[in-house]
């Protein structure tokens, strides 16, 4: 099953295009965006990183999306699938994730497009549970996951990218299964 585009009322989710990349970088520059992440990402970063989604997308059919305003035509950053590949005592697993620019915040677009991800992702991709984590400081990424109905498992736990003491080291992690998200959607 390929997901290149989905769609809700506000917001086209789709592949990445050149143009991008600039606002791409921005959202990557801002100190703001890029507080509960290790570091603010260079230009050169930022494309790589960028690059490094299109062909994840390519190669499984499905990933983390750009994130586009219909009615503005306007890039605001990605929502979408990933596959962590780090060795988390949760792993392998399949997690949503979202960066959106400072601009977009509190307009509620993170969790309508995480909410169209997690719908795909349970209706056509049959994947039985969706995980999301962030560090422990980061409670506007954490109330999205809970507004998606993803539940905190309790399962603290500590990010090896990160050196000790690193003061986002502690992750948080929430977990929604497929059975959890039927409910929510009935």
């Amino acid at each position: 099953m390929k997901i290149t585009e989905l769609e809700t009322d506000r917001l086209k989710l789709r592949e990445w295009k050149n143009s991008d990349l600039a606002s791409f970088a921005k959202i990557n520059a801002d100190p703001k965006v890029m507080e509960f992440l290790p570091k603010a990402l260079t230009q050169k970063e930022s494309d790589d990183l960028a690059k490094k989604i299109t062909e994840l997308i390519t190669k499984r059919g499905w990933g983390i999306l750009a994130v586009e305003v219909k009615e503005t035509k306007q890039f605001i950053g990605f929502v979408g699938l990933h596959k962590p590949t780090y060795d988390f005592h949760f792993t392998p697993c399949v997690e949503i994730a979202w960066r959106l620019s400072k601009e977009s915040w509190g307009k509620g677009y993170a969790t309508e497009a995480a909410k169209a991800h997690l719908d795909f992702a349970f209706n056509n991709l049959k994947i039985e549970e969706i995980y999301s984590f962030t560090s422990t400081i980061n409670s506007k990424s954490e109330a999205v996951m809970k507004r998606l109905g993803m539940k905190n498992t309790n399962e603290n736990f500590e990010h090896p990218a990160l050196p000790e003491n690193h003061r986002l080291r502690e992750h948080v992690l929430y977990k929604i299964t497929n059975d959890e998200w039927l409910k929510i959607k009935q």
